[in-house]
């Protein structure tokens, strides 16, 4: 049985949160924890946050086991764009684009 989570509006830019939803696609629960607690970005404290309520969700479930889950689908998806203005010379203006991602991670016993 499928048990998921969505975290929306994460302040992190998708292609960044992309790299790290790439190392723990397909494996298991556990072992995908150990790799999130050592991957130095940014992204890896929010997927762990994400991982652990989905594992609690699991455990609200009663006929999941928790032993035997693994990651089945992961997903970062674009979200909105915050939308600043920085000043630059000659009285002229950049635009900053603040981006957000949508995470979601689904896991399944094998």
């Amino acid at each position: 049985m499928e048990v998921r989570a969505k975290l929306k509006y994460v302040r992190l830019g998708p292609r960044k949160a992309r790299l790290v939803a790439d190392l723990i696609r397909g494996k298991r629960s556990e072992e995908a924890l150990n790799i999130l607690a050592f991957t130095k970005k940014a992204a890896a404290r929010v997927m762990t946050k994400v991982l652990k309520s989905v594992i609690a969700n699991a455990t609200q479930k009663k006929t999941v086991d928790v032993d035997r889950l693994y990651v089945k689908k992961i997903s970062v998806d674009q979200g909105v764009t915050w939308k600043r203005f920085t000043p630059r010379a000659l009285g002229r203006a950049t635009s900053i684009r603040k981006r957000t991602s949508h995470i979601t991670i689904v896991l399944d016993e094998k």
